[in-house]
C-alpha cells in the first residue's frame, strides 16, 4: 500500500513567455491551424507537483451550530533553486510568482482543493535550502471582501435568494461554478443596506433556512437546504476490522450542542419568538441559542424553526468529534472512498471503546475535512456532528424510521 498520487496545479498566464502549450505561428506542429491541443495565450493549469514538499488543507466547521469556515491550503515547495522567486527572472513562471494565482490540490485524481494563492512566503537558510509556501484560501475569503449595493429583494425561497445575490454584478458568479437547493424557507422582501458584506448576508440566508453555505473542494458555491436529508449505506468506519481502518477517535459529550431556550426575531415580520424545553432547563439549567434578524417572511415558520430547535438541542449530545485516517495504510479502494467525501456527506461510524464490546455505532454528518500531507504520509482528519436526530428521510433505511429520533420536517 501508498499513499495516493498528490498533484499540484497552479495557474500561470506565460503567453508572453512562450512557455507552454500556445499556438505559435509558422511553427510545424504549434502552428497548426485548429487544432484543440494549442491556445492562444491565457491563463493555463501548470503541474508543480515535483516541487512539493508538504500540503496541508482545512475545510469545514468545529460544531454543527456554527457556520462554515474559509477553506485554507498551504504548500511548501523546494525553492533551492528560485523556481518560486518573484525576483527571479530566470524561473520558468517568471513575473507570475504572485498573489492570486489560481491553485488545484488533488489526491488520488480528486481534487481536494480549489482557491487562490493570498501569499507567497519565501524563507532562506545560509545552506542553500530554501523554501516557498503559497498560503491559500477558497472564494469564502473572496465574498468576504466583496459588499452589495443597495436594494430590495423579491420574496423568495432560500436558494433563490442565493442565486440572486450570486447574479449580481458586483459579484457576478459564475452559473456553472453553483449547486444551488432551491430552500424550503420563504424569505421577505428586505431591502439590503448599501455597502452591505456579500458573505454576511450569504450567512443570513443560510441561518434564515436553516441550511449550509460553504465552499465545495471543486471551487463551486454550494448551498444546501434543511431538506438534504442525511442517506445511511455509504462509507463505514471501524476500528473491528469490517470497515475503513482508523488510527484515532475523539469523543465529545457534554453542553457544547445544549439549547434548551431558543429566541428567534424575524426582521421582516418584527416579530421575536421564545422557546422552551422546560423538562431540559429543570435538568441541566438554561442554555440560550439567539438567532436575530432572520429573513423569515411568515411567522409559522418562525414558530416551527424555534420548536425544531428546542427539541433537536435540548440534551446534551454524546458525538464522535473525529477521526483520523492515515491513508498510506488503506487499500485503494478505500482511499478512493474518502478521499470523494465532501462536506455534508454521510458516515457510519463503528467504535469499541478498549476493544471491549459491545461496540457504539453511530451515524454522522462530515462538517470538517482536513489534510496533512508529506513526503512520507498522507492523514485525513473528518470532523463530525452526530445525527441522532436527523429529518426523516422517506425509504431510507436508518433514517425513514419514525421512532428512531428522525423528526419530520418543520
Amino acid at each position: 500500500m501508498s499513499m495516493p498520487t498528490q498533484k499540484i496545479e497552479i495557474g500561470f498566464d506565460l503567453t508572453e513567455s512562450g512557455y507552454g502549450p500556445f499556438f505559435r505561428l509558422d511553427d510545424v506542429e504549434q502552428g497548426v491551424l485548429d487544432n484543440t491541443e494549442f491556445v492562444l495565450g491565457g491563463e493555463l493549469f501548470y503541474d508543480v507537483t515535483d516541487k512539493v514538499q508538504a500540503v496541508s488543507i482545512t475545510r469545514g466547521k468545529n460544531r454543527e451550530l456554527d457556520q462554515y469556515d474559509q477553506g485554507l491550503a498551504n504548500v511548501v515547495f523546494n525553492n533551492n533553486d528560485r523556481t518560486f522567486d518573484p525576483e527571479f527572472a530566470g524561473s520558468p513562471y517568471a513575473g507570475q510568482i504572485v498573489p492570486k494565482r489560481q491553485i488545484k490540490i488533488s489526491s488520488g485524481n480528486v481534487v481536494q482543493f480549489y482557491g487562490l494563492i493570498d501569499d507567497w512566503n519565501l524563507t532562506y537558510e545560509t545552506n542553500g535550502d530554501s523554501i516557498a509556501s503559497a498560503a491559500c484560501s477558497d472564494a469564502t475569503s473572496s465574498f468576504a471582501l466583496q459588499t452589495i449595493a443597495t436594494r430590495t429583494n423579491f420574496v423568495q425561497t432560500s436558494g433563490e435568494r442565493i442565486n440572486a445575490i450570486l447574479d449580481l454584478p458586483e459579484i457576478a458568479w459564475p452559473l456553472e461554478l453553483r449547486s444551488i437547493d432551491n430552500g424550503l424557507m420563504t424569505l421577505g422582501a428586505d431591502t439590503i443596506s448599501d455597502n452591505t458584506n456579500a458573505l454576511s448576508y450569504f450567512r443570513l440566508v443560510e441561518q434564515s433556512e436553516p441550511g449550509a453555505f460553504f465552499i465545495g473542494k471543486n471551487g463551486y458555491v454550494v448551498f444546501k437546504d434543511r431538506a438534504s436529508g442525511p442517506v445511511s449505506g455509504g462509507v463505514l468506519l471501524s476500528d473491528d476490522g469490517n470497515g475503513i481502518p482508523y488510527q484515532g477517535l475523539r469523543v465529545q459529550y457534554g453542553s457544547e450542542l445544549l439549547a434548551n431556550e431558543i429566541v428567534l426575531s424575524s426582521v421582516i415580520t418584527n416579530t421575536e419568538i421564545t422557546t422552551t424545553d422546560p423538562d431540559s432547563i429543570e435538568e441541566y439549567g438554561i442554555f440560550n441559542l439567539t438567532r436575530t434578524n432572520l429573513l423569515i417572511a411568515n411567522d409559522s415558520d418562525l414558530v416551527g424553526l424555534a420548536e425544531f430547535y428546542a427539541q433537536k438541542y435540548s440534551s446534551p449530545e454524546y458525538r464522535f468529534e473525529s477521526v483520523e485516517v492515515l491513508l498510506d495504510e488503506l487499500t485503494t479502494q478505500q482511499q478512493s472512498d474518502l478521499l470523494n467525501l465532501e462536506l455534508g456527506d454521510v458516515v457510519e461510524i463503528r467504535f469499541t471503546p478498549n476493544e471491549i464490546p459491545p461496540s457504539i455505532t453511530k451515524y454522522a454528518e462530515i462538517i470538517r475535512i482536513d489534510h496533512s500531507v508529506d513526503l512520507n504520509n498522507h492523514v485525513v482528519t473528518f470532523g463530525f456532528a452526530t445525527l441522532d436526530f436527523a429529518i426523516l428521510v422517506l425509504d431510507d433505511a436508518q433514517f425513514g424510521k419514525l421512532d428512531s429520533g428522525n423528526a419530520l420536517a418543520f
